[in-house]
């Protein structure tokens, strides 16, 4: 699933591997790797596999989730996806409370012990994913845990998850994403090394 999903965001141009020619971050960061997941809706059959395996994910390590919550805004369709594959009620979570009307930062419909399993379509430092959680538990709800399609894999995330008592799942990761690009020639064997040096130190938080 994990090459089968990379081949997916390879094939849409979710990802691109630019190790020549890196992209810059919003943080600064200069990085071989752009990531742009939004563009699998365009994919009626990667999308349907992406939902699968993230369906299959939720069932067999949050079976207890019992709503599905997409973070705004890439989480919200694969979030619709997966809560049809389940057939649970699905809501979805904003970055901030809405500044009018009643303020929400959860919209839909949740109600008492639900938990929540929330959809993101990528996880770096895990930021974002626990602020979602954190507006869920606001809300009087509980977080079953998270589940992305890719993830960068870094060590601050796993940190940051364990010290909020949440665990979190993916379909693919970086070193699935290379080694798929190498099979296929996105990517010359020659460059394989300068990429997986610059993931080894974004890992570990030395970029």
């Amino acid at each position: 699933m994990e090459k089968q999903v990379a081949e997916i965001l390879l094939q849409v141009g979710a990802v691109e591997l630019s190790p020549n020619d890196p992209f810059t971050w919003a943080s600064g960061i200069q990085s071989p790797i752009y990531c742009d997941n939004r563009l699998t809706m365009a994919d009626p059959v990667g999308r349907k596999v992406i939902a699968k395996g993230l369906a299959n994910i939720i069932r067999e390590q949050f079976p207890e989730a019992n709503v599905v919550a997409g973070t705004a805004t890439a989480g919200i369709p694969h979030a619709a996806w997966i809560a049809d594959e389940l057939e649970l009620p699905m809501v979805y979570i904003r970055s901030t409370p809405k500044g009018h009307g009643q303020g929400r930062q959860i919209e839909g419909k949740m109600q008492e012990g639900d938990r929540a399993i929330i959809v993101e379509d990528l996880i770096s430092t895990g930021g974002s994913s626990l602020n979602a959680a954190e507006a869920v538990k606001r809300e009087g709800y509980d977080v079953a845990g998270v589940v992305s399609i890719f993830t960068y894999g870094l060590n601050k995330a796993d940190d940051m998850f364990k010290e909020a008592g949440l665990e979190y799942a993916s379909l693919t990761n970086f070193a699935a994403l290379v080694e798929v690009a190498e099979q296929n020639g996105a990517i010359a064997k020659e460059d394989i090394g300068g990429l997986l040096s610059w993931h080894a130190q974004l890992k570990e938080g030395t970029l």
